[in-house]
């Protein structure tokens, strides 16, 4: 488990923390199905920027997917691009206002870049491309231009 200690930061409202940090991801468990990150720890982004309010966190990376693909059961392999925001008020009244990544200053990264990971996946993860040949026509016009 990656974790970041906001103790560490001495930065004031309207001052911004930039840093690369490398992340562990966990393997995804969807559909009964295995999916592994490779590699398991990535480079990161992130940004802590501190408002008058309260904080806003940015998560941003690259991971690959490995897994069985959703048809057919043979390999798959998924690029995606991940961003993600948090905000966490200074005084959070309501649940909205607080983060569940941070607790006693610490910010859990693996379990936000996890949700965040999952927040971006396709609803089926698969080897091929799946054409939908009623668009047919506008990819020829395409093709042509």
């Amino acid at each position: 488990m990656t974790t970041f200690n906001l103790r560490t930061l001495k930065i004031r409202p309207g001052e911004q923390f930039r840093d690369e940090r490398e992340i562990e991801l966990e393997p995804l468990e969807l559909g009964g199905q295995r999916y592994l990150p490779v590699p398991e720890k990535v480079p990161a982004e992130l940004t802590v920027t501190r408002a008058s309010s309260g904080t806003v966190f940015e998560l941003s990376f690259h991971v690959r997917l490995h897994g069985p693909c959703f048809r057919c059961l043979e390999d798959a392999v998924l690029d995606l691009p991940i961003s993600a925001r948090e905000y966490q008020a200074t005084s959070p009244e309501d649940e909205e206002l607080r983060t569940p990544y941070l607790e006693k200053d610490q910010l859990d990264l693996s379990a936000w870049a996890r949700d965040a990971l999952a927040l971006e996946l396709p609803d089926k993860i698969l080897c091929k491309d799946e054409p939908d040949s009623r668009w047919s026509a506008l990819a020829e016009l395409r093709d042509r231009l």
